[in-house]
Protein backbone atom coordinates (compact mmCIF):
# COMPACT_ATOMS: atom_id res chain seq x y z
CA UNK A 1 0.00 0.00 0.00
CA UNK A 2 2.57 1.93 0.72
CA UNK A 3 4.54 2.11 -2.49
CA UNK A 4 1.45 2.98 -4.20
CA UNK A 5 1.37 6.23 -2.07
CA UNK A 6 4.52 6.74 -3.18
CA UNK A 7 3.79 6.18 -7.34
CA UNK A 8 0.69 8.90 -6.25
CA UNK A 9 3.01 10.89 -5.18
CA UNK A 10 5.15 10.95 -7.94
CA UNK A 11 2.35 11.65 -10.22
CA UNK A 12 1.01 14.26 -8.57
CA UNK A 13 5.10 15.62 -8.66
CA UNK A 14 4.79 15.18 -12.53
CA UNK A 15 1.24 17.51 -12.68
CA UNK A 16 2.92 20.33 -10.99
CA UNK A 17 5.53 20.25 -13.12
CA UNK A 18 4.06 19.91 -16.40
CA UNK A 19 5.15 16.47 -17.34
CA UNK A 20 2.24 14.69 -16.54
CA UNK A 21 0.94 12.67 -19.55
CA UNK A 22 -2.27 11.63 -21.10
CA UNK A 23 -3.98 9.91 -24.00
CA UNK A 24 -6.05 11.36 -26.31
CA UNK A 25 -9.04 9.42 -28.07
CA UNK A 26 -8.81 9.64 -30.95
CA UNK A 27 -12.15 8.94 -33.04
CA UNK A 28 -11.42 9.38 -36.92
CA UNK A 29 -8.14 10.11 -39.02
CA UNK A 30 -8.87 11.74 -42.57
CA UNK A 31 -5.59 12.89 -44.05
CA UNK A 32 -4.06 15.45 -41.55
CA UNK A 33 -7.46 15.77 -40.15
CA UNK A 34 -8.20 14.06 -37.08
CA UNK A 35 -11.71 13.85 -34.79
CA UNK A 36 -11.33 14.40 -31.04
CA UNK A 37 -14.94 14.48 -29.09
CA UNK A 38 -16.56 15.31 -32.18
CA UNK A 39 -14.33 17.86 -33.26
CA UNK A 40 -11.61 18.14 -36.39
CA UNK A 41 -8.39 18.83 -35.85
CA UNK A 42 -5.40 19.89 -38.02
CA UNK A 43 -2.98 16.97 -36.84
CA UNK A 44 0.86 18.27 -37.15
CA UNK A 45 2.36 15.87 -35.14
CA UNK A 46 1.90 12.52 -36.69
CA UNK A 47 4.85 10.86 -38.47
CA UNK A 48 2.69 9.74 -41.02
CA UNK A 49 4.74 12.14 -43.65
CA UNK A 50 3.68 10.73 -46.76
CA UNK A 51 0.02 9.94 -45.83
CA UNK A 52 -0.41 6.72 -46.24
CA UNK A 53 -1.49 5.16 -43.04
CA UNK A 54 -4.87 5.31 -44.93
CA UNK A 55 -4.27 4.87 -48.00
CA UNK A 56 -7.04 2.31 -49.83
CA UNK A 57 -4.45 0.30 -51.35
CA UNK A 58 -2.85 -0.22 -48.18
CA UNK A 59 -6.37 -1.10 -46.46
CA UNK A 60 -6.71 -3.38 -49.63
CA UNK A 61 -3.84 -5.45 -49.21
CA UNK A 62 -4.62 -5.43 -45.48
CA UNK A 63 -8.12 -6.93 -45.85
CA UNK A 64 -7.17 -9.55 -48.48
CA UNK A 65 -4.02 -10.46 -46.16
CA UNK A 66 -6.52 -11.29 -42.86
CA UNK A 67 -8.86 -13.61 -45.64
CA UNK A 68 -6.00 -15.62 -46.35
CA UNK A 69 -3.92 -15.83 -43.26
CA UNK A 70 -6.43 -14.39 -40.66
CA UNK A 71 -5.39 -11.46 -38.22
CA UNK A 72 -2.92 -13.23 -35.89
CA UNK A 73 0.32 -15.22 -36.65
CA UNK A 74 0.04 -17.63 -33.60
CA UNK A 75 3.61 -18.14 -32.81
CA UNK A 76 6.97 -16.75 -33.25
CA UNK A 77 8.51 -16.71 -36.62
CA UNK A 78 10.59 -19.46 -35.32
CA UNK A 79 7.79 -21.69 -34.47
CA UNK A 80 5.09 -21.32 -36.63
CA UNK A 81 4.13 -18.01 -37.14
CA UNK A 82 6.41 -17.62 -40.18
CA UNK A 83 4.57 -17.10 -43.67
CA UNK A 84 5.34 -16.15 -47.23
CA UNK A 85 4.32 -12.82 -46.66
CA UNK A 86 7.04 -12.35 -44.43
CA UNK A 87 9.48 -13.73 -46.54
CA UNK A 88 8.36 -11.36 -49.45
CA UNK A 89 8.15 -8.22 -47.27
CA UNK A 90 11.71 -8.91 -46.14
CA UNK A 91 12.65 -9.48 -49.52
CA UNK A 92 11.37 -6.17 -50.66
CA UNK A 93 12.41 -4.35 -48.01
CA UNK A 94 16.72 -5.59 -49.02
CA UNK A 95 15.47 -4.78 -52.88
CA UNK A 96 14.84 -0.93 -51.48
CA UNK A 97 17.56 -0.66 -49.00
CA UNK A 98 19.98 -1.93 -51.35
CA UNK A 99 21.37 -4.42 -48.98
CA UNK A 100 21.92 -8.31 -49.17
CA UNK A 101 18.68 -9.17 -46.68
CA UNK A 102 16.56 -7.76 -44.18
CA UNK A 103 14.67 -9.19 -40.89
CA UNK A 104 11.32 -7.53 -39.66
CA UNK A 105 10.72 -7.09 -35.98
CA UNK A 106 6.83 -6.83 -34.48
CA UNK A 107 8.71 -2.81 -33.64
CA UNK A 108 11.20 -0.07 -34.20
CA UNK A 109 11.68 -0.17 -30.44
CA UNK A 110 12.28 -4.40 -30.49
CA UNK A 111 14.94 -4.39 -33.66
CA UNK A 112 16.87 -2.06 -32.07
CA UNK A 113 17.12 -3.44 -28.88
CA UNK A 114 17.18 -6.89 -30.49
CA UNK A 115 19.76 -5.86 -32.51
CA UNK A 116 22.28 -4.27 -30.37
CA UNK A 117 22.00 -6.27 -27.66
CA UNK A 118 22.85 -9.32 -30.11
CA UNK A 119 25.78 -7.70 -31.70
CA UNK A 120 27.51 -6.67 -28.55
CA UNK A 121 28.55 -7.47 -24.89
CA UNK A 122 30.54 -7.88 -22.40
CA UNK A 123 34.03 -7.25 -23.46
CA UNK A 124 32.92 -4.88 -26.22
CA UNK A 125 32.16 -0.88 -26.50
CA UNK A 126 29.45 0.84 -27.86
CA UNK A 127 29.72 4.53 -28.85
CA UNK A 128 26.85 6.72 -29.32
CA UNK A 129 24.91 10.24 -29.91
CA UNK A 130 23.11 11.84 -26.88
CA UNK A 131 19.83 12.41 -28.67
CA UNK A 132 19.63 9.21 -29.92
CA UNK A 133 16.38 7.40 -29.75
CA UNK A 134 15.60 6.02 -26.57
CA UNK A 135 15.35 2.46 -27.91
CA UNK A 136 19.23 2.60 -29.28
CA UNK A 137 19.70 4.22 -25.63
CA UNK A 138 18.19 0.89 -24.19
CA UNK A 139 19.52 -1.47 -25.95
CA UNK A 140 22.70 -0.41 -25.14
CA UNK A 141 22.40 -0.32 -21.80
CA UNK A 142 20.62 -4.19 -22.01
CA UNK A 143 23.76 -5.05 -23.85
CA UNK A 144 26.17 -5.59 -21.09
CA UNK A 145 28.75 -3.71 -23.77
CA UNK A 146 30.72 -0.45 -22.17
CA UNK A 147 28.41 2.14 -23.42
CA UNK A 148 30.06 5.70 -24.01
CA UNK A 149 28.13 8.90 -25.20
CA UNK A 150 29.20 11.69 -27.35
CA UNK A 151 28.01 15.54 -27.50
CA UNK A 152 25.11 15.61 -30.18
CA UNK A 153 26.84 15.13 -33.78
CA UNK A 154 30.55 15.77 -32.56
CA UNK A 155 32.81 13.94 -34.63
CA UNK A 156 35.63 15.18 -33.19
CA UNK A 157 34.61 14.09 -29.58
CA UNK A 158 33.50 10.20 -31.44
CA UNK A 159 37.11 10.29 -32.92
CA UNK A 160 38.49 10.59 -29.15
CA UNK A 161 36.49 7.78 -27.57
CA UNK A 162 37.46 5.34 -30.84
CA UNK A 163 41.31 6.32 -29.72
CA UNK A 164 41.02 4.81 -26.55
CA UNK A 165 39.19 2.08 -27.39
CA UNK A 166 41.00 -0.03 -29.25
CA UNK A 167 41.40 -2.91 -26.51
CA UNK A 168 37.41 -3.53 -27.27
CA UNK A 169 36.87 -6.72 -29.06
CA UNK A 170 34.00 -5.14 -31.11
CA UNK A 171 33.37 -1.30 -31.23
CA UNK A 172 29.65 -0.71 -32.48
CA UNK A 173 28.96 3.27 -33.44
CA UNK A 174 25.13 4.04 -33.08
CA UNK A 175 23.42 6.99 -34.27
CA UNK A 176 19.82 7.88 -35.52
CA UNK A 177 20.37 9.09 -39.46
CA UNK A 178 16.86 11.40 -38.86
CA UNK A 179 16.88 12.97 -34.99
CA UNK A 180 13.44 12.48 -34.20
CA UNK A 181 13.01 15.56 -31.90
CA UNK A 182 15.38 17.94 -33.41
CA UNK A 183 14.89 16.64 -36.68
CA UNK A 184 18.24 17.12 -37.68
CA UNK A 185 20.56 14.56 -39.65
CA UNK A 186 23.36 12.76 -38.16
CA UNK A 187 26.90 13.57 -39.73
CA UNK A 188 27.01 10.28 -41.91
CA UNK A 189 29.96 10.78 -43.66
CA UNK A 190 32.36 11.58 -40.85
CA UNK A 191 30.62 8.59 -38.93
CA UNK A 192 31.84 6.06 -41.80
CA UNK A 193 35.24 7.58 -42.22
CA UNK A 194 35.79 7.56 -38.43
CA UNK A 195 34.42 3.71 -38.43
CA UNK A 196 36.67 2.65 -41.20
CA UNK A 197 39.79 4.06 -39.64
CA UNK A 198 39.32 2.87 -36.33
CA UNK A 199 37.87 -1.04 -37.53
CA UNK A 200 34.24 -0.02 -36.20
CA UNK A 201 30.67 -1.37 -36.93
CA UNK A 202 28.22 1.38 -37.79
CA UNK A 203 24.48 0.98 -36.73
CA UNK A 204 22.11 3.66 -38.15
CA UNK A 205 18.41 4.17 -37.17
CA UNK A 206 16.85 5.59 -40.23
CA UNK A 207 13.48 5.64 -38.43
CA UNK A 208 12.77 8.83 -39.78
CA UNK A 209 14.95 8.55 -42.94
CA UNK A 210 13.02 5.65 -44.52
CA UNK A 211 10.76 6.90 -47.25
CA UNK A 212 11.49 10.27 -46.67
CA UNK A 213 15.42 10.96 -47.49
CA UNK A 214 17.26 10.46 -50.24
CA UNK A 215 16.31 11.24 -53.87
CA UNK A 216 13.96 7.87 -54.02
CA UNK A 217 13.44 8.06 -50.29
CA UNK A 218 15.96 4.90 -48.94
CA UNK A 219 16.73 6.68 -46.48
CA UNK A 220 19.75 8.77 -45.31
CA UNK A 221 22.81 6.53 -46.29
CA UNK A 222 21.32 7.27 -49.98
CA UNK A 223 20.51 10.88 -48.67
CA UNK A 224 24.38 11.17 -48.23
CA UNK A 225 25.56 8.92 -51.47
CA UNK A 226 26.64 6.23 -48.93
CA UNK A 227 25.26 2.82 -50.26
CA UNK A 228 26.81 -0.09 -49.13
CA UNK A 229 28.87 1.64 -46.28
CA UNK A 230 26.78 1.46 -43.79
CA UNK A 231 27.11 -1.96 -41.88
CA UNK A 232 23.32 -2.49 -40.37
CA UNK A 233 20.58 0.18 -41.23
CA UNK A 234 17.09 0.08 -38.56
CA UNK A 235 14.18 1.01 -40.41
CA UNK A 236 10.19 1.19 -39.71
CA UNK A 237 7.08 0.25 -41.04
CA UNK A 238 5.14 2.98 -38.94
CA UNK A 239 6.16 6.20 -40.16
CA UNK A 240 6.49 7.20 -43.40
CA UNK A 241 5.56 3.65 -44.79
CA UNK A 242 2.06 4.34 -43.11
CA UNK A 243 1.94 1.03 -41.02
CA UNK A 244 3.61 -0.99 -37.93
CA UNK A 245 6.70 -2.62 -37.37
CA UNK A 246 10.40 -2.48 -37.84
CA UNK A 247 13.24 -4.28 -39.52
CA UNK A 248 17.16 -4.19 -39.98
CA UNK A 249 18.85 -4.51 -43.36
CA UNK A 250 22.59 -5.69 -44.14
CA UNK A 251 24.48 -8.23 -45.33
CA UNK A 252 23.00 -11.94 -45.21
CA UNK A 253 25.37 -12.76 -42.57
CA UNK A 254 24.41 -10.38 -40.11
CA UNK A 255 20.69 -11.36 -41.01
CA UNK A 256 21.03 -14.59 -40.63
CA UNK A 257 22.84 -14.08 -36.87
CA UNK A 258 19.93 -11.95 -35.86
CA UNK A 259 17.60 -14.83 -36.88
CA UNK A 260 19.38 -16.67 -34.49
CA UNK A 261 20.74 -14.64 -31.44
CA UNK A 262 17.88 -12.14 -31.34
CA UNK A 263 15.80 -12.23 -28.35
CA UNK A 264 13.19 -9.97 -29.32
CA UNK A 265 12.58 -11.75 -32.60
CA UNK A 266 12.92 -15.36 -30.96
CA UNK A 267 10.68 -14.68 -28.31
CA UNK A 268 7.88 -12.86 -29.64
CA UNK A 269 4.78 -13.83 -31.75
CA UNK A 270 5.03 -12.71 -35.23
CA UNK A 271 3.78 -9.53 -37.01
CA UNK A 272 0.45 -9.86 -38.41
CA UNK A 273 0.02 -10.69 -42.09
CA UNK A 274 -2.01 -8.24 -42.62
CA UNK A 275 0.83 -5.15 -41.72
CA UNK A 276 3.23 -7.28 -43.95
CA UNK A 277 0.90 -6.92 -46.62
CA UNK A 278 0.99 -3.20 -46.31
CA UNK A 279 3.88 -2.58 -46.21
CA UNK A 280 4.54 -4.18 -49.19
CA UNK A 281 1.84 -2.34 -50.97
CA UNK A 282 3.54 1.37 -49.22
CA UNK A 283 6.60 0.15 -50.70
CA UNK A 284 4.94 -0.23 -54.28
CA UNK A 285 3.79 3.62 -53.64
CA UNK A 286 6.76 4.76 -52.90
CA UNK A 287 8.39 3.87 -56.03
CA UNK A 288 5.43 4.60 -57.94
CA UNK A 289 4.23 8.21 -56.95
CA UNK A 290 7.58 10.18 -56.01
CA UNK A 291 4.91 13.18 -56.14
CA UNK A 292 4.18 12.32 -52.30
CA UNK A 293 7.54 13.09 -51.20
CA UNK A 294 8.13 16.15 -54.02
CA UNK A 295 4.52 17.42 -52.05
CA UNK A 296 5.95 16.58 -48.65
CA UNK A 297 9.51 18.42 -49.27
CA UNK A 298 7.63 21.33 -50.68
CA UNK A 299 5.06 21.71 -47.27
CA UNK A 300 8.44 21.45 -45.56
CA UNK A 301 10.05 24.09 -47.72
CA UNK A 302 7.07 26.28 -47.20
CA UNK A 303 7.10 25.83 -43.73
CA UNK A 304 9.94 26.36 -42.94
CA UNK A 305 10.02 29.97 -45.11
CA UNK A 306 7.40 30.72 -43.48
CA UNK A 307 9.06 30.32 -39.91
CA UNK A 308 11.56 32.69 -41.07
CA UNK A 309 9.56 35.34 -42.54
CA UNK A 310 7.58 35.93 -39.15
CA UNK A 311 10.38 35.75 -37.10
CA UNK A 312 8.63 34.79 -33.92
CA UNK A 313 8.81 36.70 -31.23
CA UNK A 314 10.32 34.36 -28.19
CA UNK A 315 10.54 31.09 -30.41
CA UNK A 316 13.40 29.55 -30.91
CA UNK A 317 13.11 27.61 -34.25
CA UNK A 318 15.92 25.62 -35.44
CA UNK A 319 17.22 24.86 -38.60
CA UNK A 320 15.12 22.63 -40.49
CA UNK A 321 16.73 19.29 -42.72
CA UNK A 322 13.57 17.35 -42.90
CA UNK A 323 9.69 17.25 -41.81
CA UNK A 324 10.17 17.74 -38.18
CA UNK A 325 10.01 21.31 -36.66
CA UNK A 326 11.12 21.84 -33.29
CA UNK A 327 10.33 25.29 -31.46
CA UNK A 328 12.26 25.15 -29.04
CA UNK A 329 10.43 26.48 -25.49
CA UNK A 330 12.34 25.68 -22.84
CA UNK A 331 9.80 25.27 -19.37
CA UNK A 332 7.74 21.99 -19.72
CA UNK A 333 4.58 24.02 -18.30
CA UNK A 334 5.12 26.90 -21.16
CA UNK A 335 5.71 24.36 -24.07
CA UNK A 336 2.24 22.78 -22.56
CA UNK A 337 0.19 26.39 -22.48
CA UNK A 338 1.12 26.80 -26.38
CA UNK A 339 0.50 23.56 -27.11
CA UNK A 340 -3.17 24.39 -25.65
CA UNK A 341 -3.77 27.46 -27.18
CA UNK A 342 -2.69 26.15 -30.48
CA UNK A 343 -5.24 23.08 -29.24
CA UNK A 344 -7.97 25.70 -29.10
CA UNK A 345 -7.56 27.35 -32.11
CA UNK A 346 -7.97 23.65 -33.92
CA UNK A 347 -4.54 22.81 -34.24
CA UNK A 348 -3.20 19.51 -32.38
CA UNK A 349 0.96 19.82 -31.45
CA UNK A 350 1.74 18.25 -29.11
CA UNK A 351 4.37 19.44 -26.25
CA UNK A 352 7.49 17.40 -25.64
CA UNK A 353 8.90 17.49 -22.38
CA UNK A 354 11.47 15.86 -20.37
CA UNK A 355 12.54 12.86 -20.03
CA UNK A 356 11.97 12.91 -24.16
CA UNK A 357 14.25 15.57 -24.37
CA UNK A 358 17.22 17.40 -22.54
CA UNK A 359 16.02 19.56 -19.37
CA UNK A 360 14.94 23.34 -20.43
CA UNK A 361 14.24 21.92 -24.07
CA UNK A 362 10.62 21.15 -23.89
CA UNK A 363 9.44 21.59 -27.73
CA UNK A 364 6.69 21.74 -29.49
CA UNK A 365 7.80 19.17 -32.25
CA UNK A 366 5.49 20.10 -35.41
CA UNK A 367 5.64 17.87 -38.43
CA UNK A 368 4.23 18.16 -41.54
CA UNK A 369 2.52 15.87 -44.03
CA UNK A 370 2.16 15.44 -47.84
CA UNK A 371 -1.23 15.66 -47.36
CA UNK A 372 -1.21 19.24 -45.69
CA UNK A 373 -2.60 22.06 -48.19
CA UNK A 374 -0.65 25.65 -48.10
CA UNK A 375 -3.75 26.80 -46.17
CA UNK A 376 -3.43 24.30 -43.17
CA UNK A 377 0.29 26.01 -42.72
CA UNK A 378 -0.84 29.14 -43.13
CA UNK A 379 -3.36 28.16 -40.59
CA UNK A 380 -0.87 26.98 -38.33
CA UNK A 381 1.43 30.05 -38.93
CA UNK A 382 -0.99 32.85 -38.32
CA UNK A 383 -1.92 30.82 -34.99
CA UNK A 384 2.13 30.53 -33.91
CA UNK A 385 2.02 34.32 -34.57
CA UNK A 386 -1.11 35.67 -32.18
CA UNK A 387 1.17 33.55 -29.31
CA UNK A 388 4.68 35.29 -29.90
Amino acid sequence: MDEFLLIEKELQELRQQGLYRSLLSVEEVRGPFITLGGKKYLCFCSNNYLGLAGHPRLKGAAQEAIEQYGWGAGASRLVSGNTTLHEALEAELACFKGTEATLVFPSGYMANVGTITALVGKGDIIIGDRLNHASLIDGCRLSGADFRVYPHNDTDALEDILKRASQYKRRLIVTDGVFSMDGDLAPLPNIVELAKKYKATVMVDDAHGTGVMGKKGKGTVEHYGLEGQVDVQMGTLSKALGGIGGFVAGSKTLIEYLRNRSRPFIYTTALPVAACAAAMEALKIIEEEPSRREALWRNVRYLQEGLKVQKFKGLNVQEIESPIFPIIIGAAKEAVALSNFLFEKGLLVTAIRPPTVPEGTSRLRVTVMSEHAREHIQALLQALAQKA
